[in-house]
């Protein structure tokens, strides 16, 4: 069984930086693609950022130019470096694994961003 420890999150204010990260349990070579998505109250789970095996990285338009994913092969962990920080960022974010074949989903528990003054 796969597990993705997230961590990293917290409050912070309007214009701020977090830096989350998510530990997986094996080698993130054997996933065809890690990524973070976050859900608000009261809204569905959006894609945040993704990175692929190859390691090219997809963003929510919404992020762009203000977050990045990366990944420490090293460490089987993926980061994802959050600045400029706004109101609407506040969600609980989630880390994903996903293998192509057989296709297979894999999710951590999340962990809570707030950004507020």
């Amino acid at each position: 069984q796969v597990q993705l420890v997230e961590s990293g999150g917290g409050l912070v204010q309007p214009g701020g930086s977090l830096r989350l990260s998510c530990a997986a349990s094996r080698s993130i070579f054997s996933f065809n693609a890690m990524g973070w998505y976050r859900q608000a109250p009261g809204k569905e789970r959006d894609m945040v950022a993704t990175i692929a095996s190859g390691y090219s990285t997809n963003y929510a338009d919404s992020v762009k130019g203000r977050f990045t994913i990366s990944r420490d092969n090293a460490k089987n962990t993926v980061y994802l470096q959050m600045n400029s920080l706004k109101p609407e960022d506040t969600a609980v974010y989630y880390c994903n694994a996903k293998v192509f074949t057989p296709a297979t989903m894999y999710w951590g528990q999340g962990t809570q961003v707030t950004v507020s003054s």
